[in-house]
């Protein structure tokens, strides 16, 4: 048995506040396209103008908070961007119960949401390395995985049975609810944080939005798994939508069956979760990153198999569980060799850019696929998102030697 190694007390507080706002993510799960289409009877286009637009613009208004954020105070950034999250979303239920509530205020909250979820793992992402050793963030990170998969496990079912019996405005309301549980947690930290200092003038100079980008291009490792990352991730949610039309549509599956089908081989995130860091300790980072990130790919293709029955719903699980536990397990170690060569200046901007950049792009290939499927049909467009996936691992680093981590600054006795 391996012994669980404690983080302190301090990361205790971070990972309490990160499962709080994770669990009211997922509990919420596709809440605004509920409501778009329950209470404000909203077409296709609207819902995908909704989705498109949340992450689009989201991830454009966000530009400016990466550089913004470098230089703040991490944890009080945090708790703004939870704040500004819960007041944006608590407008849902109060415009609603007043017979207010319009298509536009969704768009715009999603934007809001959208683009403090950026600005919040950004700092976050900067806090996490502070306050855990270099040699621990593995652990840390698959702590996270690990509640990411259970959130996602058994969110979108609770929510789907409070949506039944309360209606979709409800799990908004929790949603808003776990975004103040976690500012709460995050000024629980507590102890002292120092102020970041600025070498580079003042004030905020219109060079500086793209640093993020800039350091992320001309680094060694961490280009090669940008694109990786960005071409896959893009690839996976690209195609999501149009299973939900092939199996609800086109072959008649429930709904209920549709997310049991998602639900239970989420126990693939905390397998791999687990695993993660015992792999890398016997085989080393990069090989684990490797292996990983090459078997995730292999797995979609066989979406465009799925049939009718018994048969198209183990199919479903069976590839979901195979994607999902080879992505439990690449996930933490991709954020952990993320945050190891990335210097301790610029943490906050290379993640903002990293997180802009996947929501642009989930955005347009989204949209490009819809457009896809429009001429070919779902199947096939499913087919060619996972041909295309499996060129991916060509782009992941060739050398564990392409650069050496970033030194850590020497810590204060806490």
């Amino acid at each position: 048995m391996v012994s669980r190694r404690s983080l302190g007390r301090q990361f205790g507080w971070l990972w309490a506040a990160y499962a709080t706002s994770a669990f009211g993510t997922w509990l919420a799960f596709d809440s605004f396209s509920l409501i778009a289409i329950l209470a404000l009877h909203a077409g296709t286009t609207e819902v995908s103008l909704l989705a498109a637009a949340g992450l689009a613009v989201g991830a454009a208004v966000a530009v400016p908070l990466g550089p913004w954020v470098e230089f703040r105070r991490k944890r009080p950034v945090m708790v703004a961007m939870d704040l500004i999250r819960f007041a944006a979303l608590m407008t849902i239920p109060a415009a609603y119960a007043f017979g207010l509530l319009s298509f536009a205020q969704l768009l715009v909250v999603s934007v809001v949401v959208g683009a403090a979820d950026i600005a919040f793992t950004a700092a976050s992402g900067a806090c996490m390395k502070a306050l855990v050793r270099q040699e621990d963030l593995l652990v840390a990170n698959g702590r996270f995985e690990s509640t990411t998969w259970t959130a996602t496990m058994l969110g979108p079912p609770i929510g789907g049975a409070a949506i039944g019996m309360f209606g979709p405005v409800l799990t908004v309301l929790a949603n808003a609810v776990s975004y103040l549980l976690s500012a709460a947690g995050i000024r629980a930290i507590g102890g002292e944080e120092p102020r970041p200092e600025r070498t580079a003038g003042p004030r905020l100079r219109a060079g500086d939005l793209l640093d993020g980008w800039r350091y992320i291009l001309n680094h060694p490792t961490l280009r090669p798994l940008f694109f990786n990352s960005i071409l896959n991730n893009g690839l996976i949610m690209a195609a999501s939508p149009l299973l939900a039309v092939l199996m609800l549509g086109h072959l008649g599956f429930a709904p209920w069956q549709y997310c049991i089908v998602f639900a239970v081989p989420c126990i693939g995130g905390l397998i791999g979760s687990r695993l993660a860091r015992r792999l890398v300790t016997r085989f080393g980072q990069h090989k684990v990153l490797i292996a990983a990130g090459t078997l995730r790919a292999c797995w979609s293709i066989g979406l465009a198999f799925v049939g009718p029955g018994v048969a198209g719903l183990v199919l479903v699980m069976a590839v979901e569980l195979g994607l999902i536990t080879c992505s439990g397990v690449y996930n933490p170690v991709l954020a952990t060799c993320r945050l190891t060569h990335t210097a301790p200046d610029r943490v906050a901007r290379t993640l903002s850019a990293w997180s802009v950049t996947s929501k642009a792009s989930i955005a347009l290939m989204t949209a490009l696929w819809g457009l896809l499927a429009a001429a070919t049909g779902p199947r096939t467009a499913i087919g060619i998102a996972g041909l295309l996936l499996l060129a991916t691992p060509l782009l992941l680093p060739r050398s564990d030697r392409a650069s050496r981590p970033e030194p850590e600054p020497a810590r204060s006795a806490a």
